[in-house]
């Protein structure tokens, strides 16, 4: 019996996928549950596990774009296991010993040289004024070494006088991934009324709190208290405080939601992915790092789903990791705000009437001005950096050992 193979719907609103990578050959037998190939979606990287064991024939190239529901390879069930091992180098030496000799390219004759060698048609002509490539850098395959249409399309403006240096250059295919991040990108810009503004904030509170209890928290709970659990809190009771931060526009109708989903920003091998903290209102500090560890881990081994990424009411993203002094974060949408993390630098503030140096972190807030007002989006800024910079009294009742369930 020979099995059919269709592309699984990997969630909701996808409707094709892009063959990333086959794990096997043509022609191989598989198991069932093997995985057999990695597709991308525009939400995630996703492994096609095999439905029946048997020898597989594959129906699609890496990088062709398939429709979820075609087929993408059959399975050959009544086939038997072959003995011994599925390695397929042995075929391939075959295949090599089978090749005929290639005969050996014959030699161009010499092209003719006339009064049109290196002369453009008109047509090539204009093209190459338009584009600022002079003819004589370009080299005629028309007859007598002439000049036509095609070479003019095909010529390339100079990058400069080549210095000796390697001037060498590739072509890659953007994933599916890659190509709907930069399609949300590009929409968020051009659809929303984006602004930014930026406040800092002195983390020696937080600093202070980490290098003291940092140790004990890490023994106890099994994971580190990092920043993101402050930021997080931070942010969730800013969003309590201004609502409007944690809406979003659905037509001509404003949706506000009484619940926080904070999406984090996470680095993964296929590119950034925003997996979603559900709920972070009702986690605790060591709840909050715990999800934060696991979603990190899932996305940076490609493991996570479209649903551990869909939703969300508000981004957080750490560009700090990377070394980042200040950016502008583009609104991941719909969501109408997103909030920016830097590296922290010693600084020179005014403490008490006095110079001071201090752990400053700058923190930018983008927003849809569209819903969310000046004076809110400021007020949300502000609120976080208070928080974070009396994180005992705003952000753990005062009890300290409570909060962090020491």
């Amino acid at each position: 019996m020979v099995l059919e193979m269709k592309v699984p719907s990997p969630g909701e609103s996808i409707t094709e996928v892009e063959i990333a990578e086959w794990l096997v050959e043509d022609g191989d037998y598989v198991e069932k549950d093997q995985a057999i190939a990695e597709v991308d979606s525009d939400k995630a990287t996703l492994e096609l596990p095999a439905e029946e064991s048997g020898i597989i024939t594959l129906k699609a190239e890496v990088g062709d774009a398939v429709a979820v529901g075609e087929v993408v390879c059959l399975i050959d069930t009544s086939a038997e296991k072959p003995e011994g091992s599925s390695d397929t180098s042995d075929k391939k030496e075959e295949t090599k010993k089978e090749e005929p000799k290639k005969e050996a390219p014959k030699k161009e004759e010499p092209k003719k040289e006339t009064y049109a060698s290196g002369t453009p048609s008109p047509a090539a002509k204009k093209i190459l004024d338009e584009k600022g490539v002079s003819a004589s850098s370009v080299s005629g395959s028309g007859r007598d070494g002439r000049i036509t249409k095609d070479d003019a399309v095909k010529a390339v403006p100079s990058m400069g006088t080549p210095t000796g240096g390697n001037r060498s250059e590739s072509r890659s295919k953007l994933s599916m991934l890659r190509r709907k991040v930069a399609e949300r990108l590009v929409s968020a810009k051009n659809e929303t009324a984006m602004l930014t503004t930026f406040n800092e904030v002195d983390m020696s509170a937080i600093f202070e709190l980490r290098s003291q209890y940092k140790e004990e928290f890490k023994e106890k709970h099994g994971v580190s208290l990092g920043f993101m659990s402050f930021f997080t809190k931070a942010v969730i009771r800013a969003l309590q405080m201004y609502p409007a931060v944690n809406s979003m526009i659905d037509g001509k109708e404003m949706i506000t939601y009484e619940f926080c989903d904070i999406s984090i920003a996470v680095s993964g091998p296929k590119g950034l992915m925003v997996p979603v903290i559900r709920n972070a209102e009702n986690l605790t500090f060591r709840g909050i790092e715990s999800e934060v560890k696991r979603l990190a881990i899932r996305a940076r081994e490609g493991e996570i789903t479209v649903d551990e990424m869909t939703g969300g009411t508000f981004t957080i993203t750490n560009g700090g990791v990377f070394g980042s002094m200040l950016s502008t974060p583009i609104i991941n949408p719909p969501q109408s705000g997103i909030l920016g993390m830097h590296n922290i630098v010693e600084r020179a503030i005014v403490r008490d009437g006095a110079i001071a140096i201090a752990p400053v972190m700058y923190v930018a807030l983008s927003y849809d001005h569209r819903i969310i007002d000046g004076k809110e989006s400021v007020g949300f800024l502000v609120a976080v950096k208070e928080a974070l910079e009396s994180p005992e009294e705003l952000l753990m009742d005062g009890n300290v050992k409570k909060a962090l369930e020491l």
